[in-house]
């Protein structure tokens, strides 16, 4: 921050000059009393916009020739509010997809969704959006409990949504439905089985959701040092890594056209074509076209990447989706009757779905909340980092716990909303990196667009109407993004004999099943009444099936199993000594030949001189 501009504004908090992305903690300021702040600023145009680089934040980089350093704007420091506005719009767009995309894709068609009416997707995505910004001002406001020592909420721009984690679990719960008979089905005249809309499975994954956030409140209370043991990298980064691998197929197959029953590719009948043939340019699974647009979205993203400004880059996703959109929309892929249908103002429950708990779906959604906490610590410790408040300390472990908290208290609020488990975003630490604004009313102003967003149900209905080959292209990146998550987790790791040992196990049963989803499915034979007994087996057989699912419980148990003193060599050091081995065998046999009567280098000699 130049010197103008710290005159100016007297509390905006400056942090070191330094090459990398992170910020080095400053002394914490006291909380203003943001009406006080509000009404100083509200009457002056410095109050409005202050003393800010506009060209440098919006231009893209490579017409940039000079590059300063924007100035740092803390959690408490005084943002105008103009900037707070745009801030936190660019806050939403970062996070929209996000928020969407899991609702989008449990929702959907296909043998693991729920093959909702539209009417029943159009209020699940308001819903979302809602949710999200009413649970996000929760994380940033931060609450202490009375007469206690805990906190509800990190204090921090830290912003929630629907967590991908949901999304393999629900499929394969969903799957399990139908197979048994717990969602309809119908026999079409091609022999080609239609999955029918099951709200009720919505209910039920929403109520086992709401007992399973219990677990997770009551993890929070424990010290974030025995999380941390009971739950180490080792067993988080297998289980994102395996969640990213689990979800991207579906994604794949959106990009060649749908996951629903046209991926099949039957010769005749409804889903001879994708979407199906009632849709607008209908064409078979896997069309070049289709292709095409899943690559024009994947590729914008990639050169906004490389090219597009700090504003473009932390709404990379986003502004790839309507390049896609446009694109879809002038060759005709487009069905407008979503948006036409779509009522222009809406709320939560106007719509309900009967809420039970499903047997089968408890233990996938303990692990879903599982990833919850394994996510929200390592996405609150980037908070702090990037907003240059403590990452260690009693301060940080605060933190730590009130955000586990909010996170569990927040994901059984938003069953009641008719939304599925949420979880602290990780998107928007990038954008607090980029814009150098980790100020908590930008947060605030990101929530105010987000209700904005859902409760104009005409906006929330443009993603329904994307086609699935736009939504594939980004999702394809989105959850590689997962995938890379977890290994960027693993490569911390010492890799000692014990971590290979563990993550091999994991993703040998991980990767396996999620590869060959059937491979447990014939394993029981039952075909009694007992309908405990079903449940039960039922519940098994959903968990084996489901990758991330037996492939973390496998990482749990022999991380707890498995001696930390047994193979405690790590790759380099073993490395290391295969190459002093190769070298004392090398050496030795060199030692050897000198003594013989025909040394090397005379047998040598002497076989050329016969030649």
């Amino acid at each position: 921050m130049d010197s103008k501009t710290a005159q100016s504004l007297p509390d905006a908090e400056t942090i070191p000059t330094s090459t990398h992305t992170q910020f080095d903690a400053y002394a914490p300021a006291p909380v203003p009393n943001l009406w006080t702040v509000f009404k100083s600023q509200v009457g002056t145009k410095e109050g409005w916009w202050g003393d800010f680089d506009w060209t440098t934040m919006c231009m893209p980089s490579v017409f940039i020739k000079e590059k300063t350093n924007a100035p740092f704007w803390g959690l408490n420091s005084r943002l105008p509010l103009g900037l707070a506005i745009i801030m936190g719009f660019q806050h939403s767009l970062a996070m929209v997809s996000g928020v969407v995309t899991p609702i989008l894709i449990m929702t959907g068609s296909g043998p693991t969704a729920l093959n909702l009416t539209t009417a029943d997707q159009q209020y699940l995505l308001s819903a979302a959006l809602i949710t999200s910004a009413l649970l996000s001002i929760v994380q940033i406001t931060r609450f202490k409990i009375w007469r206690t020592g805990y906190y509800i909420g990190t204090g921090l721009l830290c912003v929630v949504g629907p967590n991908f984690a949901s999304i393999p679990a629900a499929s394969a719960v969903i799957r399990n439905m139908y197979a048994s008979g717990y969602c309809p089905t119908n026999i079409l005249e091609d022999g080609t089985v239609q999955n029918l809309p099951c709200p009720e499975a919505w209910g039920a994954i929403l109520g086992t959701s709401m007992v399973c956030s219990f677990f997770e409140m009551g993890m929070s209370f424990l010290p974030p040092k025995t999380i941390k043991r009971i739950f180490p990298p080792i067993v988080s980064g297998t289980t994102i890594l395996l969640i990213g691998c689990s979800v991207i197929s579906t994604a794949l197959k959106d990009w060649a056209g749908g996951s629903g029953g046209c991926s099949a590719m039957p010769a005749t009948g409804f889903y001879s074509k994708c979407p199906n043939i009632e849709a607008p340019h209908a064409l078979s699974w896997g069309s070049p076209e289709f292709l095409g647009l899943g690559f024009l979205v994947f590729a914008t993203i990639v050169i906004i990447e490389n090219v597009g400004s700090a504003f473009m880059k932390s709404s990379q996703i986003v502004i790839g989706l309507i390049v896609g959109l446009i694109v879809a929309a002038a060759c005709g892929y487009v069905d407008n009757n979503a948006i036409d249908t779509a009522p222009p103002i809406t709320f939560l429950w106007t719509r309900t779905f009967p809420i039970t708990v499903y047997g089968p779906a408890v233990i996938p959604f303990l692990i879903v909340y599982l990833d919850n906490m394994l996510e929200s610590i390592g996405d609150i410790t980037a908070s702090c980092d990037v907003s240059g408040v403590e990452v260690e300390g009693p301060a940080f472990q605060r933190r730590i716990q009130g955000g586990l908290l909010a996170d569990g208290i927040n994901s059984f609020l938003a069953a009641c909303m008719t939304i599925s488990p949420v979880v602290t975003f990780a998107q928007n630490n990038g954008v607090i990196a980029m814009t150098r604004c980790a100020n908590r009313i930008a947060g605030y102003c990101c929530c105010f667009f987000l209700l904005i967003f859902g409760i104009f149900g005409k906006i929330s209905a443009v993603f329904l109407a994307i086609p699935s080959s736009v939504l594939g292209g980004m999702n394809a990146f989105l959850f590689a993004s997962v995938t890379v998550s977890g290994i960027r987790i693993l490569a911390y790791l010492d890799w000692t004999r014990r971590d290979r040992f563990i993550v091999t196990c994991s993703l040998a049963l991980g990767l396996g099943v999620t590869l060959v989803p059937s491979w447990f499915t014939h394993v029981f034979k039952y075909g009694g009444s007992n309908e405990a007994l079903k449940g039960f087996l039922s519940a098994i057989e959903t968990i084996v099936d489901t990758g991330y699912c037996i492939g973390s419980l496998m990482a749990i148990f022999l991380n707890l199993v498995v001696p930390a003193e047994w193979g405690p060599e790590t790759v380099q050091e073993l490395e290391e000594r295969e190459r002093r081995e190769r070298d004392q065998l090398r050496d030795g046999f060199i030692h050897h030949s000198a003594n013989e009567e025909h040394p090397l280098e005379e047998l040598s000699t002497t076989r050329t001189i016969q030649a």
